[in-house]
């Protein structure tokens, strides 16, 4: 077979990412009929760069979710075919078995892996770690930050001191040490697991508990409906067989221990950024007259920080959010880049553009795809989150 021209791949990719497209379609017909119901993410529609923010995030969503599914990717990304080595874009198989994809679209690896498939397996990993990671760095600063800037006094003191002290670390530096073979022998990282996976737990809890605790029946129904399943998931991620932490019969998932090392680096690093922004926000907002209403009613001192102060953050928050997981999505990049914590044979893109970066100046295509992809999500969310900031402004 003859290789294929710079057109016949671009339409060929274009033919891969169908049931991206698909969902992409659907998702922007059916949130544009309906964005007047839809809230803050219904008014992202009227924003021409936060509709293109999403759309470059949805992209890459339904790409990993796609290709978790194997529905995108051509060839197994693991997989070395025998002559494929640093092959060009559109080079075919020597020799394909009946029913194989014919092609290296985006060409061969230095391993003689296929780099289209690497790419769209590389997604799959930020979408899983990414929004993740970011949301339990939030929780542990909302859990902190809001009793923090509600209280002040010796509390605020000693909260923004380990806040600071953590954020004036190196963080490329700590996540050496962290990933180090040496610390995590030790069990640290999953120590520290322990003490950040906890605060989902302790959010969940006193959020339902501020809301309904005059109604003592329906208080206890919400917190085993909603507590149950997370205490549940929260000893199947800390626990990890022959660890230092390996007790929990009823283990319903096993996380990979240096991809439990990167999520508990991430958190670690973002958690103390999220705990000064809630911090200021609650200071801020805690002089209200609805604030001041509640106490007058007699409310307690965290529903008024969950019920009142934090539903009227959110906006900020929420851009924050999205921000985070672009600076969360670099990080893991970073650690990829630089070999640390996840496997080598990872499709990550910070694996991928360090393996293909070695050869560079001959062989342009085993890192420039990745690189791209990772350009193009953190551009997204740059943008949806400057669509939400205009948007929540206008309220």
């Amino acid at each position: 077979m003859d290789p294929l021209s710079t057109s016949q791949i671009a339409l060929r990719i274009l033919a891969q990412f169908l049931p991206v497209w698909i969902a992409l379609v659907a998702l922007f017909v059916v949130s544009i009929r309906y964005k007047r119901r839809l809230g803050l993410y219904g008014k992202l529609f009227d924003s021409t760069i936060g509709m293109i923010g999403f759309g470059l995030v949805m992209f890459w969503v339904f790409t990993g979710v796609f290709g978790a599914m194997d529905l995108i990717v051509t060839h197994d990304p693991l997989a070395q075919l025998s002559g494929m080595k640093n092959k060009k874009p559109g080079t075919p198989l020597p020799s394909p078995e009946e029913g194989e994809y014919a092609w290296y679209l985006l060409g061969g690896d230095n391993l003689a892996r296929d780099v289209f498939s690497r790419m769209v397996k590389g997604a799959w990993i930020v979408v899983q770690i990414a929004p993740l990671a970011t949301l339990f760095a939030f929780m542990v600063g909302i859990t902190l930050g809001l009793p923090a800037g509600y209280y002040g006094g010796r509390l605020d003191t000693v909260l923004s001191f380990l806040a600071n002290l953590i954020l004036a670390f190196p963080v490329i530096l700590l996540f050496y040490l962290l990933v180090t073979p040496e610390i995590v022998a030790t069990g640290v990282p999953q120590y520290m697991a322990v003490v950040l996976f906890v605060f989902p737990l302790v959010f969940f809890g006193v959020l339902i508990h501020s809301r309904y605790r005059a109604q003592p029946q329906r208080n206890r129904t919400m917190l085993a409906v909603v507590l149950v399943p997370l205490f549940l998931a929260y000893m199947s991620l800390i626990n990890t067989p022959g660890s230092k932490i390996d007790f929990w019969p009823l283990d319903v998932f096993d996380v990979p221990g240096g991809i439990l090392v990167v999520f508990v680096s991430v958190v670690f690093v973002n958690a103390p950024t999220v705990f000064r922004i809630v911090r200021g926000l609650a200071m801020d907002i805690k002089t209200r007259d609805y604030v001041a209403a509640a106490q007058t009613r007699g409310e307690g001192p965290w529903y008024i920080m969950l019920w009142e102060i934090l539903p009227n953050a959110r906006g900020p928050l929420i851009v924050d959010f999205c921000l985070r997981i672009g600076y969360t999505t670099i990080l893991l990049g970073t650690l990829g880049f630089f070999g640390l914590g996840l496997p080598p044979e990872s499709p990550d893109w910070g694996s991928t553009i360090n393996e293909g970066r070695k050869l560079l100046s001959i062989y342009l295509h085993p890192a420039l795809p990745p690189a791209f992809a990772l350009l193009s999500l953190v551009l997204g969310l740059n943008l949806l989150a400057d669509g939400l900031r205009e948007e929540s402004l206008r309220d």
